[in-house]
């Protein structure tokens, strides 16, 4: 039976060189669980956010046998259990694995894959990446190196719509119309082959490992890397027999999250509510589904009949643009964190009228905001806010938070 793992050993530096991370990574994982005020935390890597319907059910189940019964949707695509017991680790990967949602527990952190969430369904994009997805998760998994990553390595696939191009990627994928992808890897672009893609965005992976190891620095993504060891990623992709030019930065594609409600034929588009889903709320989106892909816009795309979307409406899901739910999240906050200065989730709910993405921190960290423009909600005391800077108290929050997100 799988058992809870030790934490990642401190990275050892070079002599005289400072650090830049002096811990292991402490990224929970769903065999390492993070203890919290409301219990153990789980994290589960879902590679492109994708689920069959029996593993939601089994992710359900663990949510209303083992934690609060609620599933959190990261802005990863990723899935978080709360509220676990301290000593539920072991029986929470023996129900994972016997679903197929634990395939390496030596690679289980790593497994951080964004992919278009709409790809393949409505006849936008220049390639099927939820394939790409699938193919690089494989090799991840094979590769006894890549268990060293950091739980926060990111990998990011668009199929050239935009969609999810700007989240930040270590190693990001982004399909072109001609047949090629251009890997960006920070400042650096490479035109290659689509049948590429994969190869070159693991190669990619481990030679940012091989400058880690070189630098000593404990860093966890590239940008933390000192400037005289920026990896060899030409080097690297040349010896692994891959074609790759590099290309001035071109324009990033950009395109807004697609509105809740219908994405064609045989899709749909939904999203939870602060990005949390009732362990029923799961079982209706996957029931008679093909497939559900949980998205970083806190909510799922859902290969089903469109005639089920009136029916979910019931727990919660959000179903139709103009909400204003819409674009709202929130960290953790009071009582589950410790760090929280107030319960910003409830607080959260008190949103009245849409507009840009916002988000509600409850400490300087900001847990899970999202990128680009959104409005910035931050918890300074049990009462008291800045909105965008702006101090504001609780009671004024509704009418500040509208004013922001309507007039920029």
């Amino acid at each position: 039976m799988l058992a809870a793992m030790p934490p990642t050993p401190l990275p050892t530096p070079e002599p005289g060189e400072a650090r830049i991370r002096d811990r292991g990574d402490a990224c929970p994982g769903a065999l390492r669980l993070h203890p919290a005020d409301d219990g153990r935390l789980a994290r589960l890597r879902l590679p492109a956010g994708r689920l069959t319907a029996h593993q939601a059910e089994v992710l359900a189940r663990a949510a209303e046998t083992l934690g609060d019964g609620r599933i959190s949707i990261t802005s990863r695509g990723n899935a978080e259990l709360r509220g676990l017991a301290e000593d539920c680790g072991a029986e929470l990967a023996s129900l994972l694995a016997g679903a197929g949602l634990l395939p390496s527990p030596t690679h289980e952190r790593v497994r951080n894959i964004v992919a278009s969430p709409c790809a393949g369904l409505d006849g936008l994009g220049y390639a099927d990446v939820q394939l790409w997805a699938r193919a690089l998760d494989t090799a991840l998994c094979a590769e006894p190196r890549a268990a060293s990553l950091s739980g926060r390595f990111l990998f990011v696939l668009d199929d050239g719509r935009g969609d999810v191009a700007g989240l930040g990627g270590d190693v990001s994928l982004i399909a072109g119309q001609d047949g090629s992808a251009l890997l960006r890897l920070g400042s650096r672009h490479f035109r290659l082959a689509a049948a590429d893609a994969v190869r070159a965005a693991l190669t990619a992976a481990l030679a940012f490992l091989d400058a880690a190891e070189a630098a000593g620095n404990g860093a966890w993504r590239p940008h933390e890397l000192p400037e005289a060891h920026t990896p060899d990623w030409a080097g690297a992709l040349t010896r692994a027999g891959i074609t790759a030019e590099p290309v001035p930065a071109p324009p990033l594609p950009v395109s807004p999250p697609p509105a809740p409600g219908s994405l064609g034929d045989g899709a749909l588009h939904v999203l939870a509510p602060l990005g949390r889903l009732t362990a029923d709320g799961l079982r209706a989106l996957a029931d008679g589904a093909g497939e559900l892909r949980l998205t970083p816009w806190r909510g799922a795309v859902v290969v089903t009949d469109l005639a089920r979307l009136p029916a979910l409406e019931p727990y919660g899901l959000v179903t139709r643009p103009g909400l204003p739910s819409v674009g709202v999240s929130a960290c953790t906050g009071r009582p589950g964190c410790a760090k929280s200065l107030a319960d910003v989730r409830t607080d959260a709910g008190l949103v009245r009228h849409g507009g840009l993405p916002v988000h509600y921190s409850g400490c300087e960290r900001r847990c899970g905001h999202p990128r680009g423009t959104w409005v910035d909600v931050l918890a300074t005391g049990d009462d008291s806010y800045l909105v965008d800077g702006v101090p504001t108290p609780r009671t004024a929050l509704p009418e500040a938070v509208t004013k922001a997100r309507t007039t920029r």
